[in-house]
């Protein structure tokens, strides 16, 4: 049977290892794991009262278990766990009030609508909350469909300009960007904290990411090139030369979501300016203010008028800049539910998806680093709540080792309690409201009703959420927690006997985003390559694993098309062809 821990106080949580905000290595910190509150534990994995917890991300070069995608649970057009096009409830038609306004000292950005060269603070407002205390930020103005076509039309104006901006102008735009962005990293990383609950540590190692992104992107705006293409192929064409390069296709509208509100922005801004295509942006209704802010960074950083055009909206509103012709592309990261309609609804556009996932973690019984396993396990299915569309939903395991994982596993998993998130020892906030939160709860205690085994869970108090670890029999078919992402701090545990068994197992989804393979077999590794129908392998790490720089991107109900800022620039340009005769 199961038993309840005794809830300690308060203020007596663990120290929870956060990760190095330079993105290269993790930093593992010893935590002294207090009686669990409200945890329910299999006897077999109760820990002991003073078990040593290091808990941090990914040890791997570059990025890891907390760094990807995301997703908002807000959608109205979809209320799956990922992004969304919805409008808070708080919304009102009103001006911003004068005393409204949060201290200058708080550096909050201008919340209101900077389109087609103009400011407009009249109209309907939505305020901004703090997923942990619920207390309001900010407010922020709402374009209406009026607003939304200026900004559409503005952008195609400022496309005769971007378009033909030297590869050195768009390289010295996009250095400048990333100069202030080092300078503002403490002021963005609060507002990321304050606006989506993600933990301090966190939000500052985004906006270090966002860093890198917009590095990359300086890099590649002078290396888009093309090719010569020999066109002597027969003696009637002896005359024809003919070379290609790469133009940008037209103005970007991008749509992101709650989680990454800087980075994930970042991925979409940065190809485009690196390639001459000024953006318009509609931001997650939850976190607007990151993208108002970048949005000032961009202005100030010497871009042509109406560059970066931030459209806070309503999902009716916002369906109306999908279906305009103004733009050549459309870039969503968000749930498959939305991305495949707005994809329906999108016209001839260039449509790039980066949708959900349910990712999967093979550990077989020759996993090197086995001192690690558990750490990196946890960082990555529980940091930021498991609000990551890479984050590790569900874990296969070998039966030689499976019950010395879970040995590990269980206590690490009870070290994860929701904490303030402007603490610096905090991994794991609130959920980014209370909805999300119960739908998770809810996924919990039917899978419980089905016959999962629960090693480790808490009690939910509004959006906050202690991890959870299920450990279920089989393939899990019919239950959501494992075929849905779940976007929040629940891993799902399943043992096998045969590596073919893991494979058929974890790619047993319609999703197609990332797998981690743990083997020191490099036959084992071919295989995974071969059979797993996902974007990305990821060996002997967490499948969380996300490198700017890399090609990112799902198959099936996760995406279509390829971010990382050098594909991104592919997605967004086309090829032009020149032909000369003589």
């Amino acid at each position: 049977m199961a038993n309840e821990r005794e809830r300690p106080k308060a203020d007596t949580g663990p120290g929870d290892g956060a990760p190095s905000s330079a993105g290269k290595d993790s930093t593992l910190v010893d935590a002294t794991v207090p009686p669990i509150p409200h945890r329910i534990l299999g006897p077999e994995h109760a820990p002991s009262t003073t078990t040593s917890i290091p808990i941090a991300p990914s040890t791997s070069g570059s990025l890891s278990s907390q760094a990807s995608l995301s997703l908002s649970s807000q959608a109205s057009l979809s209320l799956s766990p990922s992004t969304s096009l919805s409008i808070s409830p708080s919304a009102s038609a009103a001006t911003i009030p004068p005393g409204a306004l949060p201290p200058e000292s708080m550096r909050l950005p201008d919340g209101a609508l900077h389109v087609a060269g103009q400011r407009f603070e009249d109209g309907a407002i939505a305020w901004v909350t703090d997923p942990w205390t619920g207390d309001r930020v900010a407010p922020v103005v709402q374009a209406d469909a009026a607003q939304a076509a200026r900004a559409a039309e503005a952008a195609k104006d400022a496309f005769e300009a971007t378009r033909r901006m030297a590869s050195f102008a768009r390289r010295r735009l996009l250095k400048e960007i990333t100069r202030r962005i080092t300078v503002a990293r403490e002021e963005l990383a609060n507002l990321i904290v304050r606006e989506s609950g993600k933990p301090k540590t966190l939000a500052r190692f985004e906006v270090d990411r966002a860093i890198v992104t917009f590095g990359l992107g300086a890099e590649e705006a002078v290396r888009i090139g093309g090719e010569v293409v020999p066109l002597d192929v027969t003696e009637s064409t002896a005359p024809y030369r003919g070379h290609w390069q790469r133009v940008p296709r037209g103005p970007v509208l991008a749509i992101t979501p709650f989680n990454f509100p800087l980075n994930l922005v970042a991925h979409k801004v940065a190809p485009a300016l690196a390639c001459g295509a000024p953006v318009v942006l509609k931001p997650a209704p939850q976190t607007p203010l990151t993208a108002l802010k970048l949005a000032e960074i961009v202005r100030e950083s010497g871009a042509p008028p109406d560059t970066l055009q931030v459209v806070p909206c309503a999902n009716e509103v916002a369906e109306t800049l999908v279906r305009s012709d103004a733009f050549a592309v459309l870039t969503f990261t968000g749930s498959d539910e939305v991305g495949w309609h707005l994809k329906a609804i999108a016209g001839k556009k260039h449509v790039v998806l980066e949708l959900g996932g349910n990712a999967a973690c093979i550990v077989h019984e020759d996993a090197p680093n086995a001192a690690q396993l558990a750490a990196l396990l946890c960082a990555s299915a529980f940091n930021y709540a498991g609000q990551v569309c890479i984050k590790t939903q569900r874990l296969y395991v070998h039966r030689a080792i499976a019950d010395r994982l879970l040995a590990d596993l269980v206590p690490r998993t009870c070290a994860y309690e929701p904490q303030d998130p402007k603490s610096t020892t905090a991994a794991i906030g609130p959920m980014i409201d209370e909805r999300a939160a119960m739908r998770v709860e809810r996924w919990i205690d039917e899978a419980r009703a089905a016959g999962a085994h629960p090693l480790a869970f808490g009690k939910r108090s509004q959006n906050r959420l202690p991890a959870a670890l299920l450990r279920v029999d089989g393939d899990g078919r019919g239950l959501a927690i494992v075929e849905e992402e779940a976007f929040g701090p629940v891993l799902t545990v399943h043992v096998y006997d045969a590596f073919e068994d893991a494979l058929r197992m974890a790619g047993a989804t319609r999703y197609g985003l990332q797998v981690g393979v743990f083997t020191d077999s490099l036959s084992r590794v071919r295989e995974a390559f071969d059979r797993l129908d996902v974007g990305a392998i990821v060996v002997n790490d967490v499948p969380s694993v996300r490198v700017d720089a890399m090609p990112y991107g799902g198959r099936r109900d996760s995406g279509i098309g390829r971010e990382g800022v050098r594909y991104a620039i592919e997605e967004m340009t086309d090829r032009k062809l020149l032909v000369m005769r003589g």
